[in-house]
């Protein structure tokens, strides 16, 4: 059985300071399956590599809401 690791854009038009980029990787991070967070505070950038068969997109975005901020997919 392999791991299928896939990238995801999400996009935050809500990130007011530069202190909430650890609080979103982080939360990110500690859902199954994901192996990188990069939040790109000034563009609202969120990309995610991850298997989708233990976190999918609406866990993501779960997962950034319990921060306090809002994210949705992108195309960026």
């Amino acid at each position: 059985m392999t791991n299928v690791t896939t990238r995801t854009t999400l996009r935050s038009d809500e990130l007011s300071c530069p202190s909430c980029v650890p609080k979103i990787e982080n939360a990110l991070l500690a859902l199954p399956g994901v192996t990188k967070a990069e939040v790109k505070f000034a563009s609202g950038r969120i990309d995610v590599e991850h298997d989708p068969a233990l976190s999918d997109v609406a866990a993501l975005v779960k997962s950034i809401a319990r921060t306090g901020y809002t994210a949705r997919a992108s195309a960026f």
